[in-house]
């Protein structure tokens, strides 16, 4: 499923806000592969999914409810987190944190991308902070949603610390693929291992929630934790 089409799923119409839409990659460790210069690669996906980067962030409102959101997009470069993944997450955190919004990232990711090297291992612990201070110090509320696949140093960050983790049906969640472990440690990994359902009984995360009901159910737990819909009294 696109960012896009997520975000109308999730958002009510008409009050999506995007953020930092602008901001693309550099290229800064200088990354050429033999097949084509990583700046190339970056302007073909920019063209071929109409997104200038592999996460879309911003405000709206679901059920009426005030809410920050990211959401990562697998069809950019696998949705893989540089710089400017998570330079646009960690400054939407910081926003909702000082705006006291509830927080959903919906996560998507091949996991670091190798073309911008440590910079892009740096995105966790930046991400993981601000939502230290988001979660620990301003007791705010925060929704991971793990969709197919979440994997890498996604998995390994922002999506292991929700304070509520939603997981999608089927959906692949790992930190190393199955192909990686096999290769890495000459074992097979069992079939199955690696999907929402085996791993719920293992207790990484809390719900399983399919498409349908999920926006009821973000709505709900918004609510739960003292989130309310904005009528139009409370405008004023």
């Amino acid at each position: 499923m696109s960012s896009s089409d997520r975000i109308e799923l999730l958002i009510d119409p008409g009050t999506w806000d995007p953020m930092d839409e602008d901001m693309v990659s550099l290229d800064p460790i200088e990354f050429n592969s033999e097949e084509e210069p990583y700046k190339d690669r970056i302007d073909s996906y920019q063209r071929k999914t109409g997104l200038t980067e592999a996460v879309q962030t911003g405000t709206g409102r679901l059920n009426s409810i005030p809410v920050a959101i990211g959401v990562m997009d697998f069809q950019f470069m696998g949705g893989s987190m540089g710089s400017v993944v998570g330079e646009k997450i960690t400054r939407l955190i910081e926003y909702a944190t000082n705006q006291f919004l509830p927080l959903i990232l919906v996560c998507a990711s091949g996991g670091a991308r190798m073309q911008e090297g440590s910079l892009s291992l740096m995105q966790m612990a930046k991400i993981s902070s601000a939502l230290y201070d988001y979660q620990s110090n301003k007791k705010l509320f925060y929704i991971a949603i793990l969709t197919s696949p979440t994997t890498g140093g996604v998995t390994a960050s922002f999506g292991m610390l929700g304070d509520i983790i939603i997981a999608e049906p089927n959906a692949y969640i790992a930190f190393a693929g199955k192909r990686v472990i096999e290769q890495t440690l000459n074992k097979t990994v069992p079939e199955g291992s690696q999907v929402a359902e085996y791993l719920f009984h293992k207790g990484l995360f809390d719900p399983i929630v399919p498409r349908n009901p999920l926006k009821g159910v973000l709505s709900e737990l918004f609510q739960l934790h003292a989130f309310f819909p904005l009528t139009q009294t409370s405008i004023k």
